[in-house]
């Protein structure tokens, strides 16, 4: 695990629970602020931290519940209270001049911030994720039934089905799961208790206005044009289950001016399926588009 996730902890005390992050690369070079969804964690970008911890700095938090923060069972695990920790993330290390990083929940919990804090956002790049409402695009079966009350708790908290799940169907690139790398995405979630957040995340998904976090996304939505001057560059898994084009379609609507590279032989992980070709990718951007 060490030689796969090599890096340093740091903890924020939020209230009564610890909140995780790395804090890799020179601390004065401009911050790249990666956030994964579920059920990832910060492990999920070692290599893209490796590939660009020397010349930036990697701020890479564990939202609370997930990877290295802690799992309370009692604790409102919605949208709202995500972006809220990120923010507070934010103002305790004085990040200005923002490159945000986001995949799956990561989109909405980061761009939540970026609404928030505009000013200080300077690069978006979108991996397969959303932050609109999908309007019009059913939730997958296998989503749904983990929305099943009961039965959704049972395989998601019971059986790990959620997290054991995605490494076979969100990454392309089979072999690339190996033992040690299975072990890694699966270590935070090694019991019932630990795997509360997966479920939550789950449920807050906002499929009707009368979602608690309907609203929420439906703000971020209104104020993404934002970032219209922005420069943005949108990497996308082409084989995705959850994020499908129509999610890709959306995120050109709004940001017309955006770089795409769509990766036709990935999936939902689409940074496990190709970081060896997505570190060229996001360094051309970064030296097409100076801050």
């Amino acid at each position: 695990m060490t030689e796969l996730y090599p890096f340093s902890s740091h903890i924020l005390q939020l209230e009564k629970f610890r909140y995780h992050y790395l804090d890799e690369g020179p601390s004065g070079s401009e911050p790249l602020l990666m956030l994964h969804g579920n059920p990832t964690w910060s492990f999920y970008y070692r290599n893209l931290i490796l590939g660009l911890k020397d010349s930036y700095r990697c701020v890479v938090p564990d939202h609370m519940g997930m990877g290295k923060s802690d799992k309370p069972q009692d604790y409102p695990y919605t949208l709202s209270q995500h972006i809220d920790n990120l923010e507070k993330l934010v103002d305790h290390l004085k990040l200005d001049n923002i490159t945000l990083v986001v995949h799956d929940w990561g989109g909405a919990i980061g761009m939540g911030v970026a609404v928030r804090k505009p000013e200080r956002i300077k690069r978006l790049v979108i991996f397969n994720t959303a932050a609109f409402i999908p309007r019009g695009v059913p939730l997958p079966l296998s989503l749904s039934m983990c929305r099943l009350p009961g039965f959704g708790s049972l395989a998601v908290r019971g059986f790990n089905a959620f997290a054991r799940g995605a490494i076979r169907m969100a990454c392309m690139k089979q072999e690339r799961m190996t033992k040690e790398v299975r072990a890694g995405y699966l270590a935070p979630y090694d019991s019932f208790a630990n795997r509360v957040a997966h479920l939550r995340f789950v449920q807050d998904i906002p499929m009707s206005p009368s979602s608690t976090s309907y609203p929420v996304v439906q703000h971020i939505e209104e104020n993404l044009k934002l970032f219209r001057e922005h420069p943005v560059q949108v990497i996308w898994g082409a084989h995705d289950f959850v994020f499908n084009d129509h999610f890709l379609e959306r995120w050109q609507e709004i940001f017309p001016q955006a770089e795409v590279h769509r990766i036709e032989d990935a999936g939902h992980y689409v940074v496990e399926d190709a970081h060896e070709r997505i570190l060229p990718m996001m360094k051309e951007f970064f030296g097409k588009n100076p801050i």
